[in-house]
């Protein structure tokens, strides 16, 4: 470990010392959101998840095929990534990730989404089921579905027939939209005003940070915009915003994008939503001058920070992300003792 590593590291170590809690809420989906709050839950013991419902891929597309259910593979994994470092923890986040392997129904199935699926229909509450699921795992932050409704995400990509460059499509459900062929212009929700979880709004409207991304950009980011409630939530909320960089494009979906290019088709699907702080790894950004300009016409400045892994394989640190966010909470933030 280096020494600027360390010192990142201490400073992470200090914040949580001094009893330094800010309200964090953390929307995505997917291994994007599972890295933020692995890092979230190291800095601050007040964190929501709220996450995207708009999976139809997998062994969460066929619970929802079959049952009518919110797909739990996304929620799953954010209740993973909240999981402790001890055993208990690290158990758990095992299990509940564990997939089957057979020659017949249960094959590729997560354990994690069986037990959800499970508790909503003992239940019969997206919220209660979720939060007894984080006792149950000791999770450090709670889980909420953006939406009580199964969604679907369609797009409008042109060039998705490579002989047709120029033709417009409409490509449907978000695990085709992920790895689309094409440039995607814009995406929509079906239904086009699909209701928000209450907790959810609650959760943004009494934060004092909001985190969006990193995660697939067009299938596991902007959908959280494109739910009305939550949107004018995000709005109006009091709290400061994060926007949390990808570190690679993603394949098919924002394949060549450039991290400003980014910013500008989020500004597209929701123009009135501000950001205060741009995250981005700097080894991932060639531009730094048109970031910065881009998270400008968004209200905010830009910060740069080294967040990635040492290996070969494009994913975040969550040591080095948590000093990132620390760094950005205490100098965006209050300084002192949070609520």
């Amino acid at each position: 470990m280096n020494i600027r590593t360390r010192r990142l590291k201490r400073l992470v170590t200090a914040r949580t010392s001094r009893g330094g809690t800010p309200k964090v809420v953390a929307l995505g989906g997917g291994r994007g959101l599972s890295a933020s709050l692995a890092a979230l839950r190291r800095i601050t013991r007040d964190l929501t998840a709220v996450v995207t419902v708009a999976d139809d891929g997998g062994s969460s597309g066929r619970l929802r095929d079959e049952l009518g259910v919110l797909p739990p593979g996304d929620l799953r994994k954010a209740l993973a990534a909240l999981c402790g470092d001890d055993e208990w923890g690290q158990t758990w986040a095992r299990v509940i990730q564990h997939r089957f392997v057979s020659r017949g129904e249960l094959h590729e199935h997560a354990v994690g989404n069986l037990l959800i699926v499970a508790l909503w229909e003992q239940l019969g509450d997206h919220v209660a089921a979720l939060d007894l699921v984080g006792r149950l795992l000791g999770a450090h932050g709670r889980v909420l579905p953006m939406s009580a409704v199964p969604l679907e995400l369609r797009a409008l990509v042109r060039g998705h027939d490579p002989a047709l460059p120029d033709e417009v499509t409409t490509v449907r459900g978000q695990a085709t939209v992920a790895l689309t062929p094409g440039e995607v212009q814009q995406v929509h929700l079906v239904p086009h005003d699909p209701p928000a979880v209450p907790e959810a709004v609650e959760a943004v409207l009494d934060a004092d940070w909001v985190v969006l991304g990193p995660g697939s950009w067009f299938s596991s980011v902007i959908p959280h915009l494109l739910v009305p409630e939550l949107l004018q939530a995000l709005t109006e909320t009091r709290a400061r915003r994060v926007l949390s960089l990808n570190l690679v494009p993603q394949p098919g979906e924002t394949e060549g994008f450039s991290p400003q290019r980014h910013l500008e088709v989020l500004a597209r699907h929701a123009p009135k939503l501000a950001f205060d702080v741009v995250l981005a790894d700097r080894a991932a950004v060639p531009d730094e001058e048109g970031l910065r300009a881009a998270a400008r016409r968004l209200g905010g400045s830009v910060e740069l920070a080294p967040v990635a892994c040492a290996d070969s394989v494009p994913r975040h640190d969550p040591e080095l992300l948590a000093a990132a966010y620390d760094r950005i909470f205490r100098m965006h933030g209050r300084i002192g003792p949070w609520r």
